[in-house]
């Protein structure tokens, strides 16, 4: 069991050749676009969760925050399927690759910085240095704000990777211990089992809410920088 206890996340190959490119785009076959006049009920439900993450999301955005409208909802909307493919047997998770989830928060988290310094000059240049400061911590604050600053897209990237890597970590532990004690005590066994369904219920709720979390900071990074 332990030999096995990585190799969900290792990226999986055919003929030698990396999938994980199919992988990453088979969740946009769940979202199809609808060409009838009267819609069915997925598509009236996907229209709704459209609009209430575009609600949600640019609420707070001016009108030059909201172009950025298709990029966050398309964000969280493969990252939400991505995790929830993930948690289907034999399956792998493209978010539990660090260098996948850097690629995703890094343009975003550039693409907002350099909106501020481009539109904000001033305002983007104020965060290094707050008001008030005295003149004897002025450099250490701007190394400070400048470090912080850098730290965000690590931040994203790192905050989602590990949310994923331990759930599925923690549910391969429980499942294998499950096997194991099925044939020496069943009574535990159930125990370890009825403690599974109940992580898969949390893990359910964990891809989502990751998703939510990091469009949420990608959001507001866009939004100090509007």
């Amino acid at each position: 069991m332990n030999e096995n206890l990585f190799a969900s996340f290792i990226t999986p190959t055919m003929m030698g050749l990396p999938i994980v490119m199919a992988i990453i785009m088979f969740p946009s076959i769940l979202f199809p676009s609808s060409e009838r006049l009267i819609n069915n009920r997925l598509h009236s439900f996907q229209h709704w969760l459209i609009k209430l993450i575009i609600k949600q999301m640019m609420l707070i955005h001016t009108p030059k925050g909201r172009t950025w409208a298709l990029m966050i909802v398309s964000l969280i909307m493969f990252i939400g399927s991505t995790n929830l493919l993930g948690l289907l047997p034999h399956t792998f998770t493209p978010t539990t690759q660090l260098s996948m989830n850097l690629s995703m928060a890094i343009p975003l988290w550039a693409g907002a910085v350099i909106l501020g310094f481009r539109h904000k000059l001033k305002n983007s240049l104020a965060h290094f240095l707050p008001q008030g400061t005295p003149i004897s911590l002025i450099p250490m604050l701007i190394i400070i704000e400048t470090i912080s600053l850098f730290i965000q897209p690590m931040a994203l990237a790192v905050r989602l990777t590990a949310n994923i890597t331990a759930g599925h970590l923690l549910m391969h532990l429980i499942g294998g211990a499950t096997l194991v004690l099925m044939d020496i005590s069943p009574p535990t066994a159930t125990i370890t089992f009825i403690i599974l369904l109940l992580l898969t219920v949390l893990e359910f709720a964990v891809a989502l809410i990751q998703a939510y979390v990091f469009t949420l900071l990608v959001s507001l990074y866009l939004h100090d920088n509007t």
